[in-house]
């Protein structure tokens, strides 16, 4: 092999470092037997969300795995046939979900494992990660909870208000007799 190439390799290998240094989450998926369309879409799909998506070679991922250490995951068992890297720098779980979402429709598309945070997760746990409702989500369901009180709350306020109004001017027609 030849001095440029073994450069090249290299600096291939210091990108995917970067990448995973730089990212909260990574996501490994089969996307073999996605058409050029659709594997378009997913990556428009990731690159909305914020996630770097990319298709890199098996030999290159473990070789800055290596270089990182403490990623057993990216190894020969793990890392084998077609995959792709979907890189969460923003938030953690958003590949996740977009995978999940997207082979809903496409399935095809088979998410094989990933880390999030640092912690190595199988293919069945990133699924039920990928079900865990946003934290927009959750705050939209608190809030929701602690309005509804409040709301009826107000309805009987205004309820016994109205009553009261309803009732005055009935007090105030009956005409009062002096004996």
């Amino acid at each position: 092999m030849g001095e440029k190439a073994i450069k090249e390799k290299e600096q291939i290998v210091s990108n995917i470092v970067e990448s995973i240094k730089n990212s909260q989450s990574c996501i490994v998926v089969n996307y073999k037997g996605l058409t050029v369309a659709e594997d378009t879409e997913l990556r428009s799909k990731f690159r909305e969300a914020g996630v770097e998506y990319k298709v890199l070679k098996n030999t290159m991922v473990r070789r800055a795995a290596a270089q990182i250490g403490n990623m057993e995951m990216f190894d020969d068992v793990n890392l084998v046939g077609a995959n792709a890297f979907a890189f969460g720098v923003n938030d953690p779980v958003a590949p996740a979900k977009i995978v999940k979402d997207f082979a809903k429709t496409h399935p095809k598309l088979e998410l094989k494992m990933g880390y999030v945070e640092g912690e190595y997760y199988d293919a069945d746990k990133l699924m039920a990660l990928a079900n865990i409702p946003s934290r927009e989500e959750l705050i939209a369901k608190l809030l929701g909870s602690l309005k509804a009180p409040m709301s009826n709350f107000v309805y009987l306020l205004s309820a016994v208000a109205d009553k009261k109004q309803a009732d005055e001017p009935a007090a105030e027609a009956a005409p009062v007799t002096e004996e």
